[in-house]
């Protein structure tokens, strides 16, 4: 086993506790110390996306070997950093894509929540809906997309994250938040996000009606 110890900052301790100790297995990585936290404070969950990690002071990758007496650090998105952008497989936190994104520089700040309905396009009755990704190629397209925005919409910034396994109900499928100092520059982008989405990103929607289900690309 080794021993190490966490820390969390900004809205990251907010979801979980300031700092704790772990015991892992000897081959444990830091994604096993982040599994372990999240299963103790589920609200980290939504973060993985764009969290950061750091291992003895220094930035580190998920897969990277955890050692006994290790300090890891896990940090969210600093002005100028990382964006919410990716997958998650379980709830999103809005809120949270808001606050990380949005600076003083941005006026306007449009949200777009896509949610699970109860009722299919043809009119069945949807008893439980399902997201599967090829996330290797997910979280690349996302980034493209996002990038895409800054080029079309110079000033505005895009957070988009959606979810991917079994989405109860009422809850949200995917959310993209938009930022720019004007708010047609926001509204806009939001909508050609969203559209692209359903263009380019490899997801698929699976439908569970009472007598059976369909797979179907999101938006079809």
């Amino acid at each position: 086993m080794v021993r190490i110890r966490v820390r969390l900052f900004a809205t990251l301790r907010e979801a979980a506790v300031d700092r704790t100790t772990l015991e892992l297995a000897d081959d444990a990585r830091v994604a096993d110390a982040w599994a372990s936290i999240a299963t103790t404070w589920p609200d980290l969950a939504p973060h993985r996306e764009w969290v950061r990690a750091a291992r003895n002071g220094a930035y580190a990758a998920f897969d990277d070997g955890l050692h006994d007496g290790d300090e890891v650090a896990f940090l969210p998105p600093v002005s100028g950093g990382a964006r919410p952008i990716g997958l998650s497989p379980g709830p999103i936190d809005v809120s949270a894509m808001e606050r990380e994104l949005a600076t003083h520089e941005h006026g306007a700040v449009v949200t777009f929540v896509g949610r699970a309905r109860a009722t299919s396009d043809d009119g069945r009755r949807v008893v439980e809906l399902e997201y599967e990704a090829y996330p290797e190629m997910a979280g690349g397209v996302l980034h493209e997309i996002a990038d895409e925005v800054g080029e079309r919409w110079p000033g505005t910034v895009v957070g988009v994250v959606h979810r991917t396994g079994v989405v109860p109900l009422g809850e949200a499928a995917v959310a993209i938040v938009t930022a720019a100092p004007h708010r047609s520059a926001a509204y806009e982008a939001n909508r050609w996000v969203i559209e692209a989405i359903k263009e380019r990103l490899p997801i698929w929607k699976r439908e569970q009606f009472p007598d059976g289900s369909a797979w179907k690309r999101p938006g079809a």
